[in-house]
């Protein structure tokens, strides 16, 4: 496979990468690069595995529970997840076009929209959301594994989750500190493995379903059916926006576009509407296995299952978690870069992995309960992001050519400095999402809800419908069309422009 090395089109510029075949593995040095056309391979269905071993995990089963405990019935909880689900995820679909248009990461690309210093705003928050998703994928994975441990005679619970930390942050860290070829390859075998074991588990326990206890779910409002498909949005699709392109930057320009959002799409798509349907199954027939999810997401998911196969399903777990980690740690790495940090992307990676490991050890050792601070951080980040994805999805249905490598690096370039526009659009999406919605179970988020009075306050049916992450995508992608229509016309109009077209610039 090949070993990247940083060649600058000027001393000091970092942004093509040159590479050199090497046997075994390598470190990937590309960090915030445009990946030159010559190392460009592969094809859109090449997608498919890197976000189907993402999004296997099981994990999606104990969503099940959660879109249930709005209190609706299995046939509203099945439209809103096949609606939430696939429209969360046809979102990174759309903003994957960037990286085969650009070559470079997402949080690169987005410099088109909010000029090349405004977008350090975008860039810390990708980075929060990036490492606030591994942390809670490594802990989950760290306690599933611990609790199998237990359930095969392993009584020492702390030396159980010493191993399990251990193990999960080797093969997570290593493959992110590694790079994109090494994750393309352990992606496709986690995708594989994973799947047959998850296939095996669905069929041990289909015989637990009870489909007279599900048909008698009652009915709910459909302010509950949005709360949920709102939970959905940001538990899914949007938490991953921000990384949508990183992937797709590897592909040749010619790559089909319809290819790039179908393939991310589907591969995302299908294995999560599968576990949650099947989740939504599970729990409609047992309300006890639900408040079990609860507390232990994964644990739970053991108790219906025969002895023998408990070492398989930690497989399951813990493969399939590790894939949303790995993903999730390469773009965090790349996403401290785009904030200005001037370091190399393995010590960017390496250095995010630090922290998820810190953050894990004090959640999993330390404290008792992290699903109601989580839940906090999730809907408050996920209006922020919400916020961004709609902006970005607006710059990139605005533009009909590839963008001018070189001023994504250049402040004097034809994405400028800041713009403002798209600033605003944010910043106006996250007032008004933060403005509606609740979260009870973080006291620290108690002023969330400020804008709820004229729909019957808090307290209302509509408090927790979490309407404000759906309305924040809707407002910063039409504050930018509003604001930025006419920029990102001029832009068109100066032309797309490579490296390799002998535009060699130097950065500001």
């Amino acid at each position: 496979m090949s070993s990247t090395e940083p060649i600058a089109p000027n001393a000091g510029a970092p942004h093509a990468v040159q590479t050199q075949k090497e046997q075994g593995l390598s470190v990937e040095m590309a960090g915030l690069d445009v990946i030159p056309e010559s190392d460009r391979k592969g094809k859109p269905s090449d997608l498919f595995m890197p976000w189907f071993a993402a999004n296997i995990s099981v994990l999606g089963i104990s969503w099940g529970a959660w879109v249930l405990g709005f209190g609706i019935s299995f046939t509203q909880a099945v439209i809103v997840s096949i609606v939430g689900i696939t429209f969360s995820f046809l979102t990174c679909g759309i903003i994957a076009i960037a990286g085969k248009r650009g070559s470079a990461p997402t949080l690169v690309l987005s410099r088109a929209a909010f000029g090349v210093n405004g977008n350090r705003i975008s860039a810390a928050i990708s980075w929060i959301l990036t490492v606030g998703w591994e942390m809670f994928l490594c802990i989950i994975a760290t306690q599933a594994s611990a609790t199998v441990m237990g359930a095969l005679g392993m009584h020492n619970h702390v030396a159980a989750q010493i191993i399990s930390l251990v193990l999960v942050v080797a093969i997570a860290g290593g493959a992110g500190i590694l790079g994109f070829d090494t994750i393309m390859k352990v992606q496709t075998w986690i995708t594989w493995l994973t799947a047959i074991l998850t296939v095996i588990y669905l069929a041990l326990t289909i015989p637990t379903i009870d489909l007279s206890a599900i048909s008698a779910l009652p009915s709910g409002p459909f302010s509950a059916m949005l709360g949920a498909l709102c939970m959905l949005l940001a538990g899914f699709g949007f938490g991953w926006i921000n990384a949508a392109a990183d992937y797709s930057r590897y592909l040749p320009r010619r790559a089909s576009t319809g290819g790039v959002v179908g393939w991310t799409t589907f591969g995302a798509t299908l294995p999560t509407v599968v576990l949650v349907i099947f989740g939504l199954l599970l729990v409609g027939s047992d309300e006890s296995l639900g408040q079990a999810i609860d507390l232990d997401p994964i644990g739970a998911l053991t108790t219906i299952l025969p002895t023998w196969f408990l070492i398989p399903f930690a497989l399951v777990a813990i493969l399939g978690l590790v894939g949303g980690i790995v993903m999730d740690i390469y773009s965090s790495g790349l996403s401290l870069l785009a904030t200005g940090v001037p370091i190399k992307r393995p010590v960017a990676t390496a250095l995010d992995g630090t922290i998820m490991l810190v953050g894990t050890i004090a959640v999993v050792f330390f404290s008792a309960n992290f699903i109601d601070p989580f839940t906090g951080f999730l809907t408050t980040l996920g209006v922020v992001i919400a916020g961004w994805g709609g902006v970005m999805i607006a710059d990139i249905l605005l533009r009909r050519s590839d963008y001018n490598e070189p001023d994504l690096f250049r402040s004097s370039g034809v994405y400028g400095s800041v713009n403002w526009g798209a600033i605003a659009s944010l910043a106006a999406a996250t007032f008004v999402g933060w403005g509606l919605v609740v979260n009870n179970a973080a006291s620290w988020l108690s002023w969330q809800g400020y804008l709820l009075g004229p729909i019957g306050g808090r307290e209302g049916d509509w408090a927790y419908s979490n309407i404000g992450i759906l309305l924040a995508m809707l407002i910063g992608f039409a504050g930018y069309l509003l604001t930025s229509r006419s920029r990102v016309r001029k832009q068109e109009e100066a032309g797309a422009r490579t490296y390799a077209d002998g535009a060699q610039e130097s950065e500001d």
